[in-house]
């Protein structure tokens, strides 16, 4: 009876301080990476770049992405898609995007709020370190290594 009621005692212990970790929380706390084709986060953050895509175009076709970067680190992401129709052909020109996890949703965020700069013309294109500093100055928490090198 002792020796169960120390059990019992050391499983309470275990549960109270020890709390099962949700998939929010995993995902505020994860070290940087790409999620691979047939992960459910990769899918997520392309079915919110999707549904941005139809909202933007005012298209209802159906498409797919080529991912040409992708980096997710603490619940936010920068991807750079092409989106293409059914038969793999490129129906836009695509480009970079920055999404932040919320609530375990991804949400596309409107870079058009930052500033154009005369000194690099590409912007989100080829984000440099003021670019980047203007992101992380307008949505705190956005970890700098989820941005491409430049390009020389």
């Amino acid at each position: 009876m002792k020796t169960a009621l120390l059990f019992l005692l050391f499983l309470s212990f275990v549960w109270f301080n020890f709390p099962a970790t949700s998939a929010a929380q995993k995902q505020t706390t994860d070290a940087l990476h790409t999620p691979p084709k047939g992960d459910p986060e990769r899918k997520a953050i392309m079915d919110a770049l999707r549904d941005n895509y139809r909202q933007q175009s005012g298209s209802g076709i159906s498409v797919i992405f080529q991912v040409n970067y992708l980096k997710v680190h603490n619940g936010w992401a920068w991807a750079d898609v092409t989106p293409l129709d059914e038969k793999g052909k490129a129906v836009a020109e695509g480009g970079p995007s920055l999404l932040h996890n919320e609530n375990d949703m991804w949400k596309v965020i409107d870079l058009s709020v930052i500033p154009e700069d005369p000194n690099n013309p590409q912007g989100a294109f080829d984000p440099d370190a003021k670019f980047i500093k203007e992101v992380q100055k307008r949505w705190a928490g956005v970890p700098a290594d989820i941005f491409p090198k430049r390009k020389k």
